[in-house]
């Protein structure tokens, strides 16, 4: 690898951005391909889009391009949890052990304390302070549990505008209809705020906090796995 494609490559890392080393087997010439480049080979864009969703490194045949390597580098998949609620006490240890970082944002002091949230990063803060220090984008999903609108709504039409690759949100389907109203009054459109899943989780009967947290880290990994396609779990 030249020294011009290794810069590139450690500052798409630096930058959460994924990309993908294509290298030719055959000639040794290695290129980077960043998952926000335009393509112009259909047959290798559609090879590189599956890397990208899955993640996975591996050869392919490339029908005229003869075999490439293709090495997936992906930004490591981020939580951002609104709300220091018992749910949250239960899914931040299940996501940390399904490879995610998690963090938790909480102005609630009494709350968001590190005796109910041990070993987790934890800012008791508004959202709007936190995330000039957290940058959201498309490898975070965020969930909003609070059932705060003061809290949760601005955390919503963030993790909108950045593009996450799952947003959800605690609530009924009446609540979260007078969610939608208000993120339409901020000037967020329909086919955005549609984008919202809520009632948040997976429609597995889920009682209790754990319960519920299952089915909500469910929901992400079927999100992750499933980037750049309109597949969705059914709920």
């Amino acid at each position: 690898m030249d020294l011009a494609t290794l810069h590139a490559l450690n500052e798409t890392r630096r930058g959460r951005q994924a990309a993908i080393l294509v290298t030719d087997l055959d000639s040794g010439a290695v290129r980077l391909v960043r998952e926000t480049d335009q393509l112009d080979d259909e047959p290798l864009a559609a090879h590189l889009a599956e890397r990208f969703r899955t993640g996975r490194s591996g050869t392919v045949d490339v029908e005229g391009g003869g075999a490439l390597f293709l090495t997936v580098s992906l930004p490591p998949p981020r939580l951002v949890v609104i709300g220091a609620v018992h749910i949250s006490q239960a899914l931040a240890p299940m996501a940390r052990i399904a490879g995610f970082d998690v963090t938790i944002i909480d102005p609630r002091t009494a709350f968001a304390t590190t005796e109910r949230f041990p070993d987790v990063a934890l800012l008791p803060q508004w959202p709007e302070e936190a995330f000039e220090t957290i940058a959201l984008d498309p490898f975070t999903a965020l969930a909003a549990l609070t059932h705060d609108p003061k809290i949760d709504d601005f955390a919503l039409s963030a993790a909108l505008s950045a593009d996450c690759f799952y947003v959800g949100a605690l609530g009924s389907r009446k609540t979260h209809a007078k969610r939608l109203d208000r993120l339409q009054a901020l000037g967020l459109p329909g086919e955005v705020t549609a984008r919202i899943r809520a009632p948040i989780g997976l429609a597995i009967g889920a009682q209790s906090p754990a319960e519920i947290a299952v089915s909500i880290l469910a929901e992400i990994v079927g999100a992750l796995r499933t980037r750049g396609t309109d597949t969705l779990l059914s709920r």
